[in-house]
């Protein structure tokens, strides 16, 4: 019997392996970290074939772990961190740079040049996107532009590139496919969210060769199998899906008006917009949720580049914490936040304000200020992030939002979920499967080999563990003023 669905979950700091069972339930999970390089302040790199090893070796420790065989596993689904570029060697397999990871911003001067009106026009007509080193397409001009003889293979055909996603099944197939599905490809700047296609316009824009780029699939079908000797018998990757819309998916956010926020590192609010594409008036990005049968969905995102990132800094940075896992226990020492308001805009603020040039703040500070208050405040600032993005959403559409679903580590802070729905005066509801990234990628690569036969029965398993309801007589009128006040303060900050 095929008995379960293996699920790839290829995040910013670590790569995980999940096994899970027809009820949705985790059978087994397998993590490993890897390294973060910082070569310049604003630079984030990967090593793209650590990430290939360390997520090679979970996959198989879980199929381990739960003491079966490859034979029982029905599919591998995968999803990933967005927008993070490889291009690599299409005859050694080889990168030929570290991956530049999503948050790297050492192309936002390149980007700044590109904007005029009309390449500000087009690409959000296009793409659904705003020029922003964020995005795929301009780190794919850098490393062609700044590694040795990388042009000249490229125009050449000898180059590939993809994202994390189209990184893993080329060496899952052993070089054999060269593929990502559209919410990757959406996340390009590269790729027509209309017209379902790579953009040549765009391409010129950048001057990237089309001979580097994958084949798009939809997110849910069989793409390949592994190849020979990768398990004890090949597998069928049968579904794909960048993080958040894994996480959308997974949070069975499947009608046009249902919301989710995944607080990750970063945080990330999306909005199922149904068949429609919404054009943002407020920064907010337009931006593919699937593509199952043919029939395409859309999503209104806002990206957060700074959310649980913020509690590592204060344990990695400032050294106030000795786990993650103490932050709340500190912010509990204090009453209130004491007047301080922290803005974690450390490589930049995200939506809706994407300004690349902000900086971390934190501000209110007296002698009275406790390593308590700091804590309190970065806890809060990750609520106050998605209060400006639903604050953008909600004025894009004519749709009154009844409730979030939340996931992501930080959404088991009880703490901060309530009081993310009294800044939002709606119910915040955390599901019993909380790993609904790597469940979505699951259910995707599930559904294209009859695993579960439609998606009213994978809304069947859905499942709430708790609801967090909103204080009524919570007045945050104050408070958000001040926290304006404080992204103010924070933004151009190192604009020359």
């Amino acid at each position: 019997m095929k008995n379960y669905i293996l699920s790839l979950d290829q995040g910013t700091t670590s790569s995980r392996a999940i096994l899970f069972d027809h009820q949705g339930n985790v059978l087994a999970l397998c993590q490993e970290e890897f390294k973060q390089y910082y070569p310049k302040p604003g630079w984030v790199e990967h090593d793209a074939d650590e990430i290939w090893q360390t997520q090679y070796k979970v996959a198989k420790d879980a199929i381990k772990k739960a003491n079966i065989s490859s034979e029982q596993v029905a599919a591998i689904g995968i999803t990933n961190q967005r927008e993070t570029t490889v291009v690599w060697n299409k005859t050694t397999g080889r990168p030929i740079f570290n991956a530049i990871v999503w948050q790297d911003r050492r192309t936002s001067a390149l980007c700044d040049s590109l904007k005029d009106d009309e390449n500000i026009r087009r690409v959000q007509q296009k793409t659904g996107l705003i020029i922003d080193a964020y995005f795929s397409g301009t780190k794919i001009k850098w490393i062609l532009d700044h590694v040795e003889g990388a042009r000249q293979l490229a125009e050449e055909g000898q180059l590939a590139f993809g994202t994390i996603d189209s990184w893993l099944v080329w060496n899952l197939t052993k070089g054999a496919t060269h593929i990502t599905d559209v919410t990757n490809a959406s996340r390009t700047m590269l790729y027509d969210i209309h017209r379902l296609c790579w953009d040549d316009t765009l391409l010129k824009m950048l001057d990237i060769p089309a001979s580097v780029l994958p084949e798009v699939k939809s997110s849910s079908e069989v793409y390949a199998h592994t190849a020979e000797g990768m398990f004890d018998t090949p597998i069928p990757v049968a579904g794909m899906a960048g993080d958040q819309q894994a996480a959308l998916f997974g949070q069975m956010c499947t009608r046009s008006g249902m919301i989710k926020n995944t607080y990750g590192t970063g945080s990330f609010v999306m909005l199922n917009t149904g068949e429609k594409v919404v054009t943002s008036k407020h920064n907010l990005l337009s931006t593919i949720a699937w593509q199952i049968n043919g029939n395409t969905q859309y999503a209104l995102e806002g990206s957060i580049f700074i959310a649980g990132a913020i509690v590592q800094w204060l344990r990695d940075g400032l050294g106030i914490i000795q786990s993650s896992t103490d932050i709340e226990k500190l912010a509990r020492t204090v009453e209130d936040n004491g007047g301080i308001y922290l803005v974690p805009a450390l490589t930049g603020l995200g939506a809706p304000h994407w300004d690349q040039y902000a900086r971390g703040t934190i501000i209110g500070i007296t002698r009275g200020t406790t390593a308590g208050h700091i804590a309190r405040a970065a806890v809060e600032s990750i609520a106050y992030q998605a209060l400006d993005v639903l604050r953008a959403m909600a004025s894009e559409t004519d749709i009154g939002f009844q409730e979030l679903r939340v996931d992501g580590g930080a959404s088991a802070n009880d703490a901060l979920m309530q009081f993310q729905a009294n800044l939002l005066q709606i119910p915040a509801i955390r599901p019993k499967i909380m790993e609904t990234t790597a469940l979505g990628a699951a259910y995707l690569a599930g559904l294209a080999v009859g695993y579960w036969k439609s998606i009213e029965e994978l809304e069947d398993l859905w499942q709430m563990e708790k609801t967090f309801s909103p204080d009524a007589a919570f007045n945050s009128k104050e408070m958000v003023r001040y926290w304006d006040k404080a992204v103010g303060r924070s933004k151009h900050w190192i604009e020359e």
